[in-house]
């Protein structure tokens, strides 16, 4: 917390512990969070003060990010991380909600009503966590000024492509003093050459899945992927891994084809076969000088770190239990279970430096330390009169509420 305690100089002191309460609860092993459960949870009296935290408060989300993105870097530093980006999508109901609309998401793997948000996920051997997140904000909110208005957008809102938001996000990380390796990304932004160009402008190396029917350019002439799979001649195809699993390391073979390069760098098309089953995968690759296969594998590989934080993070921080409208709210909510996410991964990492597991034992995992950490340091204790006072408030009249509470003394 000592993090971001500066980002709420101008708030009365009891707001900043809210802050904690609030962070703590999204680190709680409550079935469902909210405003309403982790306020009970914290031994508030009313869930009020932690709305008004999330909506009314005078706090700029967007400086309290950059803290965590500085905490991410300090305590999981490395020359070799990666930058991994991705969307996620959160099921919701109604059209209230800001950003939402029916639209494909990968959380239920068809077209929901849903609200999409952007990733940038710093991935390294010892840990991963979020350092950024930008809304999806679809073109049927952009073009309607007053839903854009009720939601807290600015009605000049402009629409934005999540290739486009990835881009932003990048650079922001970059123009911060940061540093990273690589970038990598799905097909949505492999596939758009406005976020190769700027990723190459800024002179930051990629490796970024594409589809089967992407054109790249040999020196033979113009190709799709899947074409240029077929002239790859046995001899050329490498067994290696990209990265361990649950069930230990992914082994794939892997070619690589150059590319023509136009300009200054080195232009590749990687492509990953599945030993089982012979099904492909295409990825474009860029980076100043040549690099070894391996080193591309293990940059492809290290996509699958985002999923990772997209489950953890909602399983864990309740990255996507939110139940705001507005889009203050939503950056608000989504910052503070990054916070509480990255907590778990840099204990995590430490941990597995000062104490490593001992022989036949799983190592510390985020869950176990969350376990630990809620069970052991923070469990709160209330008593039953408590208990009632809160079953009354989800029940009854606020000024009903307000006498048990005066009987109750609480």
């Amino acid at each position: 917390m000592g993090w971001i305690a500066g980002r709420f100089k101008r708030v009365e002191p009891r707001r900043r512990v809210r802050v904690r309460r609030l962070v703590l609860g999204l680190l709680s092993d409550l079935p469902r969070k909210n405003c309403w459960t982790i306020a009970e949870w914290a031994g508030e009296s009313t869930p009020d003060a932690m709305q008004h935290l999330l909506s009314r408060a005078k706090w700029i989300a967007d400086a309290v990010r950059d803290d965590v993105r500085g905490y991410v870097v300090e305590h999981l530093h490395d020359e070799r991380a990666v930058l991994v980006v991705d969307e996620t999508g959160d099921v919701k109901k109604g059209i209230g909600t800001v950003g939402v609309q029916r639209q494909y998401t990968g959380t239920a793997g068809r077209i929901e009503n849903a609200q999409v948000a952007v990733y940038l996920v710093y991935a390294r051997q010892r840990g991963h966590a979020a350092v950024d997140r930008e809304l999806y904000v679809p073109c049927s909110w952009t073009t309607d000024p007053g839903r854009c208005r009720a939601a807290g957008l600015g009605e000049e809102t402009a629409f934005a492509t999540k290739p486009e938001l990835a881009a932003c996000m990048v650079a922001r990380f970059l123009d911060a003093g940061h540093r990273a390796a690589w970038v990598a990304g799905d097909e949505v932004c492999g596939g758009n050459p406005k976020l190769r160009s700027a990723l190459e402008e800024h002179g930051t190396r990629y490796v970024l899945a594409v589809a089967c029917s992407h054109e790249a350019t040999t020196s033979a002439g113009k190709f799709r992927a899947d074409t240029l799979a077929k002239k790859v001649p046995k001899r050329a195809w490498q067994k290696l891994s990209a990265g361990t699993g649950a069930k230990g390391h992914r082994f794939y073979d892997w070619a690589v084809i150059d590319l023509a390069n136009p300009e200054t760098g080195n232009r590749q098309l990687l492509i990953r076969r599945n030993r089982s089953t012979s099904e492909l995968a295409y990825y474009r690759c860029h980076s100043p000088a040549r690099v070894p296969l391996a080193e591309l594998v293990r940059v492809a590989g290290s996509r699958w770190r985002v999923e990772e934080f997209v489950q953890s993070g909602k399983g864990l921080a309740g990255v996507d239990e939110h139940q705001v409208r507005r889009y203050a709210s939503w950056s608000r909510w989504v910052t503070l279970a990054m916070l509480a996410h990255t907590f778990l991964t840099v204990v995590r990492a430490e941990e597995h430096i000062r104490q490593p597991a001992p022989h036949g034992l799983t190592p510390l995992t985020c869950n176990e330390i969350q376990h630990l950490f809620i069970t052991l340091v923070v469990q709160p204790v209330h008593t039953a009169a408590y208990r009632l006072c809160w079953s009354i408030w989800r029940m009854g009249p606020e000024t009903t509420y307000r006498a048990v509470v005066r009987d109750c003394e609480i």
